[in-house]
């Protein structure tokens, strides 16, 4: 993590980068609060709480890799193949992949049984860290906070949720008023956030752990690939700036300066109106910027942080959560 961080910087900067950015490192330990590993202070969600989202890709698992146990286990001797190691076979192809540049691994499975992988993921991470986790939004919330904070110009002081306010009350270690923000964390914090943003087009519709299903809101390979990045983009405008524009003669609207945000994961635009009504039906996917903190001023309360950390629930069955946040 440190070094992505240091490489990123002195591509970005220069070797030189010392001199013209701050690099601030936080733990990233059990017990500590950290607003970009959130589950870290977030006991519920390490445990049988939110167990629904590995049960049913478990499910998943025995379904489609079936034929692959049997196959594998007639091209070998002297070891029984069972799911479980037949997924972690699976699982070695992308990581040496992406380590080693190939894997011989990767022979041993078909197209559409790595199809079909790619959806196990989608379905465990919709449990654990999607809006079918009753900690999802708990464990994003913290960094959804200090993006508020940095909209807004001001310091935390109020220890919230994952916050650590011991360094977001002082401008040396939360600075504000900077022209870019560039923080480093785990690509499983992504879909955290986005759902503590309350971006409900990650969470359209339950995705299926029985059968194969192309079309899902939720692609992990799309949101959180190695090196995934969100980027969020404030933009100054001198007139409101028309949702439809077509041409260079029909930008502006009456009107004072607009601010506007517009988020790009992995350089593709996420239409903020597809989930929060206020930011209307935009064809450049972007959002007033107080229609957003408007929306996003009750994300703490949603999370309903307390109670999804800390509080005695039963485990949610899969679907059962839709908001990422627990049952009342």
């Amino acid at each position: 993590m440190v070094k992505s961080a240091e490489n990123f910087l002195a591509g970005f900067f220069g070797l030189g980068w010392t001199q013209n950015a701050t690099l601030e490192l936080i733990i990233d330990q059990t017990g500590f609060n950290n607003s970009f590993a959130g589950y870290n202070a977030c006991p519920n969600n390490n445990n049988f709480r939110t167990s629904a989202g590995d049960n049913a890709s478990a499910h998943w698992e025995s379904i489609y890799l079936a034929n692959a146990v049997e196959r594998l286990n007639n091209m070998s001797t002297g070891f029984n193949w069972t799911t479980d190691f037949a997924y972690s076979a699976q699982e070695l192809c992308p990581y040496e992949t992406v380590a080693l540049g190939f894997s011989d691994f990767c022979e041993l499975f078909t197209y559409q049984e790595y199809l079909d992988f790619e959806q196990s993921i989608d379905i465990d991470f919709a449990g654990t860290y999607g809006f079918n986790s009753p900690t999802a939004r708990a464990v994003g919330v913290g960094y959804v906070e200090e993006v508020l904070a940095r909209l807004q110009d001001h310091l935390i002081n109020t220890a919230e949720g994952s916050l650590n306010v011991t360094l977001d009350n002082m401008t040396s270690t939360f600075p504000l008023n900077q022209s870019l923000y560039l923080d480093f964390s785990h690509d499983v914090n992504i879909a955290s956030v986005l759902t503590a943003f309350g971006l409900t087009q990650f969470g359209e519709g339950l995705i299926s752990n029985s059968t194969y299903q192309a079309n899902r809101s939720m692609i992990v390979s799309h949101m959180e690939p190695f090196g995934a990045r969100l980027d969020i983009e404030m933009i100054h405008s001198p007139h409101p700036v028309a949702a439809n524009r077509t041409s260079s003669n029909n930008v502006y609207l009456a009107g004072n300066e607009t601010t506007y945000l517009h988020f790009i994961l992995n350089q593709r635009t996420i239409p903020l109106g597809a989930s929060i009504p206020g930011c209307g039906n935009r064809t450049d996917g972007w959002c007033e910027v107080n229609a957003f903190l408007a929306y996003e001023a009750n994300a703490l309360n949603v999370s309903n942080y307390n109670f999804a950390c800390d509080g005695v629930y039963n485990a949610p069955y899969y679907g059962e959560i839709t908001n990422g946040a627990p049952l009342a």
